[in-house]
């Protein structure tokens, strides 16, 4: 399995609802640069649905002793950093969960692709209900500026964002307006419908 293949397996991890196992990120992405040098987060998911685990997601995907030994070095790994709460996705069997720097989790990938999380905030969600002293005990402090940097230069590759917001609104404005007209001309049907049974047995 690539790196790339990991990376894959993240973002559709991250954006995976509670409800199926995930964090359920409104926004998720890989690879995406959070400053002009610096972390460039393997996948990185964004959450704001009010809850207390609102907030950022790293996912750092090693195919590689080697790799996973290297990332402690990285200067963002020691102060700051992306991600409100943090992971490393790898194959089974490659990190073992006491190698894990403190706060981050471990999901681990097996050959069919299937995430399991082993250490953290999802493996906890997976077995109990979650305190909030269980949430901030796995809760990372995020650079905020490098997260805007990534979110803004996101957004600037989509073209016009306001043109994209007004075509939105107007659709949903449309397909309200749609609702309502199906559901008048369905009442207006079913009332036909009856003054002409009613009509038929009264002949």
């Amino acid at each position: 399995m690539s790196h790339a293949d990991l990376c894959a397996i993240a973002v559709r991890w991250l954006k995976r609802p509670n409800s199926a196992g995930g964090p359920g990120c409104h926004v998720a992405v890989s690879e995406c640069r959070s400053g002009w040098t610096g972390e460039v987060p393997d996948a990185i998911g964004f959450r704001a649905a009010g809850s207390y685990d609102d907030g950022s997601i790293v996912v750092e995907c090693k195919t590689s002793r080697a790799d996973f030994l290297a990332d402690r070095k990285k200067a963002h790994r020691t102060t700051g950093g992306c991600g409100n709460w943090r992971y490393f996705l790898a194959p089974e069997g490659l990190i073992s969960p006491d190698e894990l720097p403190p706060g981050w989790g471990l999901l681990t990938v097996n050959n069919r692709g299937h995430v399991k999380p082993v250490v953290g905030l999802a493996a906890l969600y997976r077995k109990t209900y979650a305190r909030d002293s269980d949430i901030l005990h796995w809760r990372h402090e995020a650079n905020r500026d490098r997260e805007q940097f990534l979110l803004t230069k996101l957004l600037n590759r989509l073209g016009d964002v306001e043109e994209m917001n007004l075509k939105v609104k107007m659709a949903y404005s449309e397909r309200s307006r749609l609702v309502t007209r199906v559901n008048e001309l369905t009442e207006q049907l079913s009332n036909e419908r009856l003054q002409r049974y009613v009509g038929g047995r009264g002949q």
